[in-house]
């Protein structure tokens, strides 16, 4: 099955969720009811010390996976046919306790609040049934003129 980036941005080279990138991490996002979720398998590359995943590509995960979950959701209220092009306002994640590399990590998000061009969203990383980092951010829809207006 087609991830929500394969679908609307296959030619995409954001290292965090680009299909496009060879060395990118390669989020995958899927729909599912009101959240947006995501497996992802760490590797010893991104670790930052043995077998516990660093904090930046614990960043980058939570991320692109909750500027997905934004555009999904903007695209879905206006009822478009592809997202619009998101991007990242600001955004603050907590690292509430180490997290292993030894299994697949869980991405889950969900909008919490939005208007018409930017949508707020709530993400955890969970593994091991413990959820390890949060993120809460905003994404923006971007117009004619920002640079990454036709990026996908």
């Amino acid at each position: 099955m087609k991830s929500i980036q394969e679908t609307y941005a296959p030619n995409l080279a954001c290292f965090g969720c680009g299909p496009a990138n060879p060395k990118g991490l390669h989020v995958r996002s899927f729909a599912d009811g009101d959240e947006v979720v995501a497996e992802w398998q760490p590797s010893q590359e991104y670790e930052a010390f043995q077998g516990m995943l660093s904090g930046g590509i614990i960043g980058t995960l939570l991320d692109c996976h909750c500027n997905w979950s934004a555009a999904w959701h903007l695209m879905k209220e206006s009822g478009a046919d592809k997202p619009p092009c998101t991007v990242t306002a600001e955004y603050s994640i907590k690292l509430l306790r180490p997290t292993p590399t030894d299994q697949p990590v869980k991405l889950v998000a969900r909008v919490v609040e939005s208007t018409e061009d930017r949508a707020v969203v709530e993400g955890e990383l969970i593994t091991h049934d413990k959820v390890c980092a949060t993120c809460r951010g905003t994404f923006v829809a971007v117009k004619p003129g920002h640079p990454a207006y036709h990026r996908w």
